[in-house]
C-alpha cells in the first residue's frame, strides 16, 4: 500500500511506538509500528492514503458532511502541523493515520 515510497529519509522519525492499543479509524498504533513522514510520501501516494482514511466506515465529520476535497485538505493540513502522524505496521502490512492527540 506505500506504493512507491522509497523508505525512510536518513534521520527520520521511525521507532517503535510505545501504545499497544489495535489501529483502526485513528487509532493509536502498535508497538511496532513505524511513522512515515507525509513528506516521503510521493504526492500521489499521500493523496491516494488520504483519501482511503477519510472514507472509512465510522469517520465522522459532524452535523454538516464535508465533500471528499475537503476532508482530504483538512487531513494534510493536520499532516503538515503535526496534529496528526501516518504508521506502518509491517507484520499486518496495514497503514494508519493517527491524531497527535490521541498518542498522548
Amino acid at each position: 500500500m506505500l506504493g512507491d515510497w522509497p523508505g525512510p529519509r536518513a534521520g527520520g522519525t521511525l521507532g517503535p511506538m510505545p501504545n499497544s492499543e489495535r489501529p483502526g479509524s485513528g487509532a493509536p498504533p502498535e508497538e511496532n509500528a513505524i511513522q512515515v513522514l507525509h513528506t516521503d510520501l510521493a504526492p500521489e501516494t499521500l493523496r491516494n492514503l488520504a483519501e482511503e482514511f477519510v472514507t472509512r466506515d465510522g469517520t465522522d465529520y459532524g452535523a454538516v458532511e464535508k465533500d471528499l476535497d475537503a476532508k482530504v485538505a483538512g487531513l494534510m493540513r493536520e499532516l503538515e502541523s503535526g496534529e496528526a502522524k501516518i504508521y506502518f505496521e509491517a507484520e499486518s502490512g496495514s497503514i494508519n493515520i493517527v491524531a497527535s492527540r490521541r498518542l498522548r
